[in-house]
């Protein structure tokens, strides 16, 4: 194993910049070695900020850095495939972000390259990385809830603005939103979120694929069949999305989701009902509570604030997957699950109809 990790970055962005560059400068196990933006100008800025060696703006230049380990894809959607392809070609270990892909078939071909050559491939989900999560993958696949028959989940977020292509300046100003009190190093760019080419959809893949990744997590299970209907709003892409989904051991699913939420709220309840208990968690407040057939309740402590979402935790797990100090806690198998259901979606309200996952 590893004793240093020799780590690059593509598609040092908003988020590239905010969560993963920081984890890695601060992972005493790894080396970053190299970033990439498409703009040659802002990858060597980037470069000089964070005292990186190298900057590129060429994804096949970082690619080809002596002594490379590993890469973190945190680009936008539409080139995810093509980026995460050529470094799992290269022998690399590799974080994705979400979401995944643009199609299903993609997201498979990816993990069965890194299951192939029994490379480290995550799919970035900070919410798998709690110890809520952990004890609820256990409670739910351990049995201790029973059959699981019926999960209900509502996730909302504020995206809306993002959705319509606003820019991070006319979202936040003026206004007290937490997000001013720090701006961020660099401003995410609105066609990735607001171009269906570039973003893949609305709240389906932006947020949903978040869902589908963590449903995976608890539950060990996969779609089976989904109905679902969008709303664009005032849009190009979906706002508000409803899912009905048959998970592959009959697990019946509902999802509903938006970005249009109120600034004032907003939500990550997901209960799990077993035939013998029932799990409620609050992932954006770090909530949970064990119901159990008999009537007695179990609260489990809340999450400290900076645990709610540990936003480096994915580089920290890359790092430490590739060294052999931790098991991969978010394996991009996750990733594929929630692309098979992001791709099942938006088939089902083209047509109108049921989907069928083979």
């Amino acid at each position: 194993m590893k004793d240093i990790v020799r780590c690059g970055v593509i598609g040092a962005g908003w988020w590239g910049t905010t969560a993963h560059i920081p984890a890695l400068l601060r992972h005493p196990k790894a080396g970053l070695v190299a970033v990439h933006h498409r703009d040659e100008a802002t990858a060597h800025k980037i470069a000089d900020h964070f005292e990186v060696p190298q900057g590129f703006s060429s994804v096949d230049q970082l690619l080809e850095t002596d002594g490379l380990d590993a890469v973190v894809v945190s680009s936008a959607p539409y080139v995810h495939y093509e980026q995460a392809r050529a470094a799992l070609a290269r022998g690399l270990h590799v974080l994705i972000e979400k979401p995944m892909t643009m199609t299903a078939a993609q997201a498979q071909e990816l993990v069965e390259m890194a299951d192939a050559q029994d490379l480290q491939f995550l799919v970035s989900g900070p919410w798998h990385f709690t110890e809520h999560a952990a004890e609820a993958q256990h409670l739910i696949q351990s049995g201790e809830l029973g059959d699981i028959k019926m999960i209900s989940v509502l996730m909302t977020n504020y995206c809306l603005n993002f959705y319509r292509g606003l820019s991070w300046d006319e979202i936040y100003r003026d206004t007290d939103a937490f997000e001013n009190a720090s701006p961020p190093y660099l401003k995410p760019e609105p066609a990735t979120t607001s171009i269906p080419e570039i973003a893949g959809g609305g709240q389906i893949y932006c947020q949903v694929s978040h869902v589908g990744a963590h449903l995976a997590l608890l539950t060990g299970q996969g779609p089976a069949e989904v109905f679902a209907r969008f709303d664009n709003h005032d849009t190009p892409i979906d706002v508000y999305d409803t899912l009905n989904v048959k998970l592959d051991r009959g697990t019946l699913v509902s999802i509903a989701s938006t970005g249009a939420t109120m600034d004032s709220e907003r939500n990550f309840e997901v209960r799990v009902y077993g035939t013998d208990g029932m799990l409620f968690m609050e992932l954006w407040k770090g909530n949970m509570q064990l119901h159990r057939r008999d009537g007695k309740v179990r609260d489990y402590p809340d999450l400290p604030a900076d645990d709610i979402y540990p936003l480096h935790a994915p580089v920290i797990n890359l790092v430490d997957a590739v060294t052999g100090d931790a098991p991969n806690k978010s394996p991009a198998r996750l990733g594929w699950q929630a692309m098979k259901l992001i791709e099942a979606s938006c088939e089902s309200v083209r047509s109108g109809k049921n989907v069928m996952i083979g």
